[in-house]
């Protein structure tokens, strides 16, 4: 697996895979991309920790509100971290937080 942090205000838009643009027809099903229960906290944003497939190679992601960020319309993640990398990462926040242990 790979994973990337993702703030609150992006969602994710088109993904590619090692053939190019990602075939729901030819793979005969979407891309595994999972947003999971952990978020980091930085500059009073929140950052959360995104779960894909190996067979991801780059995800492009868009600002949910785009009239909020005119300056940027889309960016495309090329570098996905490993579990390792993103393990060090949430060691290093100032915040993190699990949501499945809040009640």
């Amino acid at each position: 697996m790979k994973y990337f942090f993702l703030s609150d205000s992006w969602r994710v838009g088109r993904v590619w895979e090692f053939g190019g643009l990602w075939d729901e027809l030819a793979w005969q099903r979407k891309p595994h991309i999972q947003c999971l229960t952990l978020f980091i906290e930085e500059q009073q944003e929140k950052l959360w920790l995104y779960q894909v497939e190996d067979t991801v190679l780059m995800v492009e992601v868009k600002p949910t509100d785009p009239n909020h960020h005119q300056s940027i319309g889309q960016v495309m993640l090329k570098r996905l971290i490993s579990a390792d990398q993103a393990i060090a990462r949430l060691c290093e926040a100032e915040t993190l937080c699990n949501l499945s242990r809040i009640d």
